[in-house]
Parts: structure tokens; C-alpha cells; sequence
């Protein structure tokens, strides 16, 4: 059965409600419960579980610490997961000065850009040339990666990442990545994401005053 990357984010949002059922007393939920919190259906919650091998007892339903446990394995939280991000501007900056990812598992180990003036070797996060990129993947196996350089450097840097052995790229850079590669690449445009809002917005203004 095919996965599709809908389905995974629910599962992220499916431990996220958990956690705050948990976190409310309960030690056992139903699909309803979790269906509630996250807002879609039971059966939808019940199909993502199954293409898991996820199941629960009709009566009991499902231990809350057992099932973030299944989950956080089949999203690999189970362990860290080290990121890298290029181009150390105002996104770039703000993602590796980010507190949550620690909590979520995810450590981003580097940045690099290429200007000198950016660069901080010895910080809690180094900061590295993009010279040194290539290597740095390499000696420290690195598969995720964070892209926020501007567009014109992007798809230069992805090649750069996906042939040092990077197999997973957000990309907050405005340009749709693409690449033959085996790889994920995730696009994150943030302007199109912030007009989406702004129309339905607009969109819900014109029906008050109808």
C-alpha cells in the first residue's frame, strides 16, 4: 500500500493529541478520542493505524504510551536525527536558534553559508563555509538537510547535498526543488502559504458584508 505524505503528517498530529490526552490523565484512548482532537474521522484514524500494523482492543482501546511508542519508531523519533542548514540568513538563523526541535529529536548539528562574516566555528552550532560542505556530510553522515539560501543558489546547493549522500531536503528557498535523485524534497514557500491565507481571508470578509 502506498503511503503518502498526508497520511504521515497525521501521524504527527496524532502524537502531538496524544500527548496532550496523556497529559490530561488518560492511559487508554479510542479512535473517536483521537479522531476528536486532531479533527478528522475515527475510520481515518483507524485506516492510518492499520497501514501500520497498529491495533487496538474493541474494549480497551489504545495505551496512550504504548501507541506514541509505535508512533515516534514509524516517524524515526525514536532516536536523533541530525540536520544540517544552508544559508544562514533570517529563516536559516531562526531555524537553528529554534528550541523545539531538541524536544522533537532533531538536532541540527551545522549551518553554512558563504559569507565570511557569519561564520563561527567553535559556537554551539558552528557555522562553516560551503566549501567545507561536501566533507562535513560525508564525515558525519548526514541525511537530512535544511535549504534557505535565495533561489538562485538552491539548486545549486541541492546537488551539492544530495551527491555528498543527503537523501531528505526542506527547501524554504522560492523555487520549487527537483531532482532525479533518490530523494525526499519537501518545498516550503512561505509567501504562497501566507496569500493562501490572506484570499480565504478576503474570501470570508465579502460573505459578512453579502
Amino acid at each position: 500500500m502506498k503511503i503518502n505524505r498526508q497520511c504521515i503528517t497525521r501521524l504527527g498530529r496524532y502524537r502531538n493529541a496524544l500527548h496532550r490526552l496523556e497529559a490530561l490523565g488518560f492511559v487508554n484512548v479510542f479512535s473517536d478520542n483521537i479522531a476528536d482532537a486532531v479533527g478528522v474521522t475515527a475510520s481515518c484514524v483507524r485506516k492510518d493505524f492499520s497501514i501500520f500494523g497498529i491495533s487496538g482492543n474493541k474494549r480497551g482501546g489504545y495505551a496512550i504510551a504504548g501507541l506514541i511508542a509505535q508512533i515516534n519508531h514509524i516517524l524515526g523519533k525514536d532516536e536523533i536525527q541530525k540536520a544540517i542548514v544552508i544559508g544562514v540568513r533570517n529563516i536559516g538563523q531562526a531555524l537553528i536558534n529554534y528550541p523545539g526541535f531538541v524536544k522533537e529529536g532533531i538536532n541540527i548539528v551545522a549551518g553554512f553559508d558563504i559569507d565570511p562574516s557569519k561564520y563561527s566555528q567553535y559556537s554551539d552550532v558552528p557555522i562553516l563555509a560551503m566549501d567545507n560542505i561536501g566533507e562535513y556530510i560525508k564525515e558525519h553522515k548526514i541525511k537530512l538537510a535544511i535549504i534557505a539560501t535565495p533561489d538562485i543558489a538552491a539548486q545549486q546547493v541541492l546537488d551539492i547535498t544530495l551527491s555528498s549522500g543527503v537523501r531528505g531536503v526542506l527547501n524554504f528557498a522560492p523555487i520549487r526543488l527537483k531532482t532525479k535523485r533518490d530523494c525526499v524534497i519537501s518545498n516550503v514557500n512561505l509567501v504562497l502559504e501566507l496569500e493562501t491565507v490572506i484570499y480565504f481571508v478576503n474570501t470570508l470578509e465579502k460573505k459578512r458584508k453579502i
